[in-house]
């Protein structure tokens, strides 16, 4: 079994304690406050507990039941202050959403997220066509300029949540939400589905890659190319058996293969992870991906393939080619 990719560089909570970006400053302080009062809560509740344990009638009279309402001051009391706390925390909520529903700046660009069962399509638009591209599980931005993020699904119910960026935001057929995504340092940031989509939710991750504006401009200018033409025989061979079994699904622009049903792999190379986070994106990776995805994955909607050694070493030279 192949080494499962892990998470950038972060503890699984670390956003708790940590926020990289404006639209998540917020939500991380209300997470502070909410957890304050249910602590705050939990307190009381076991002191109130703990009191009522140690507290017993005077063995005089052990039968001897007191006034019925004699208690009803503290429930009263009891009742007031849980009511104020709750309303108080209702309108923090909403002056939370009011702070982050929208950035301060004119975003500098706007992509738009699929969600697949189980990957994600990234295409980022542009008002000229010829400059629109399309990649998947990987979404690059600039650092310190706000992000777009218009969110839908292919399928099912899904859910995008980037903590350390922004809060969780509803994916459902249908329909399209959106969201904006701010990073204040350059690194990468890992997101996941937070809606249970199915068998390999756990598996349904994605990551945010912020670079610097220049970095950022290279990367883009980069992914509009098409890939570059075979010449090798071996990358002729294994461009041929592409075509000629992974082309109803995937595409690669500059070829033949233009299937819209799984990820654009134009610039399979340039990215660090595998079928949404799950392995490294290494030449050993891939074809094992190719050939025991049902085992790595199963559920996935793409068949396992059985290799001869000439065809895995044709396919693993083509799949070289694509960065």
């Amino acid at each position: 079994m192949p080494d499962m990719a892990m998470a950038a560089e972060a503890a699984p909570l670390n956003y708790f304690l940590h926020s990289d970006g404006p639209a998540s400053l917020p939500t991380m302080h209300l997470g502070w406050v909410f957890t304050a009062v249910v602590v705050a809560v939990l307190a009381i509740i076991a002191l109130l507990l703990a009191g009522a344990l140690f507290r017993k009638r005077t063995l005089a009279a052990p039968r001897t039941v007191g006034r019925e309402n004699e208690g009803m001051r503290w429930i009263y009391i009891g009742t007031g202050l849980s009511t104020a706390a709750l309303f108080a925390l209702a309108v923090y909520m909403l002056i939370t959403l009011d702070k982050v529903a929208q950035p301060t700046q004119t975003p500098a660009l706007a992509v738009t997220v699929t969600a697949y069962d189980w990957w994600w399509k990234v295409e980022y638009d542009d008002d000229d066509p010829s400059r629109r591209f399309v990649t998947a599980n990987e979404i690059h931005i600039p650092v310190g300029r706000p992000v777009r993020v218009r969110l839908q699904s292919a399928d099912v119910i899904h859910a995008f949540w980037a903590p350390r960026l922004a809060g969780k935001t509803q994916m459902i057929p249908g329909l399209q939400n959106r969201q904006w995504l701010q990073a204040d340092a350059e690194g990468i940031y890992r997101g996941q589905c937070v809606q249970f989509c199915g068998l390999q939710h756990a598996h349904m991750g994605f990551e945010i890659v912020a670079q610097s504006p220049v970095a950022f401009q290279a990367w883009q200018d980069a992914q509009r190319k098409a890939a570059a033409p075979a010449s090798e025989p071996d990358v002729a061979a294994g461009r041929k058996f592409f075509i000629e079994q992974c082309a109803g699904c995937h595409s690669v622009r500059g070829t033949e293969a233009g299937g819209k049903h799984a990820p654009d792999l134009t610039h399979l190379n340039s990215r660090r992870m595998l079928a949404a986070g799950l392995l490294t994106n290494t030449a050993e990776h891939r074809i094992e991906w190719i050939t025991r995805v049902q085992a790595l994955k199963p559920g996935a909607r793409m068949p396992a393939f059985a290799l001869t050694p000439g065809e895995t070493a044709a396919l693993s030279a083509f799949l070289s080619t694509l960065d």
